[in-house]
């Protein structure tokens, strides 16, 4: 098969970060006719030793306009993809779907007031795309990102948020924004201590934050451990909070690409 009809293009890695010893992120280059809108996923492929080229969604990190795409992964003790791509270094290959995939993007919305984005792990990866895209600072007057992780070290990215905040686009709505960090398996000044579902189910998180999350004005992005989207999903629908659907608009938008 051509190169031109290939569903994928090479692109070389071109940086790395450690965060964990189970976490890490890295860049690579960006193909000139990739597009995708923040929220969204790419499908990265890796070979491995034996010419097999596995597969597996990822959220992009970086920009809609950056020049380059960025990724946040875990790395699962013998797992398929994650060990192959834990292996990678500076200068290395890897392969990326020409075709962006996904719905955890505000166009799922008609507007709402206050805007939710509740992450564990590495689920924080398309809100952060999100708030470096100016649309996300126009269309909504408050904006939460609640992040979940077990120990504090597990906080990636707090350099990067900040560094957003000050942008010059960005400066002059920052005052929209409020950053809860959970630490679950740690006490952590200035963090909760339990998980989102038990935040949801007591009221503590609206409390903390000092807005509710009701249907008429909020709307909830979910990505993370799948079981944790499931039952946010649950508890929200509790609260009259439906998937929002193509044909029947709703409070909330989750990604399942496990």
């Amino acid at each position: 098969m051509s190169s031109a009809q290939e569903k994928f293009t090479r692109q070389t890695i071109t940086h790395l970060h450690t965060w964990t010893p189970n976490l890490f992120s890295f860049r690579c280059t960006r193909d000139a006719g990739f597009r995708f809108t923040a929220g969204q996923f790419a499908r990265l492929g890796v070979r491995k030793a034996s010419g097999a080229i596995v597969w597996r969604g990822y959220s992009m990190v970086s920009s809609p306009f950056d020049e380059f795409l960025e990724f946040f992964s875990i790395v699962v003790p013998g797992g398929e993809f994650t060990s192959e791509l834990s292996k990678l270094e500076v200068g290395d290959e890897i392969l990326i779907e020409k075709q962006a995939h996904g719905f955890l993007t505000l166009d799922r919305f008609v507007d709402g007031d206050n805007l939710w984005l509740l992450a564990t792990g590495t689920g924080l990866a398309p809100f952060l795309s999100m708030l470096q895209d100016f649309e996300i600072w126009q269309r909504f007057e408050q904006i939460v990102l609640v992040y979940s992780v077990r120990s504090e070290s597990e906080l990636a990215y707090r350099d990067l948020l900040d560094e957003i905040l000050s942008r010059e686009y960005v400066a002059e709505y920052a005052h929209k924004f409020t950053f809860v960090p959970v630490v679950t398996r740690e006490e952590v000044p200035g963090s909760l201590g339990v998980r989102i579902t038990d935040l949801l189910v007591s009221g503590e998180l609206e409390k903390h934050v000092g807005l509710p999350m009701e249907a008429q004005n909020s709307r909830v992005l979910i990505c993370g451990n799948p079981e944790m989207v499931e039952d946010c999903r649950m508890l929200l629908q509790k609260r009259d909070m439906q998937l929002s659907m193509t044909r029947r608009p709703g409070a909330v938008a989750v990604e399942n690409y496990w």
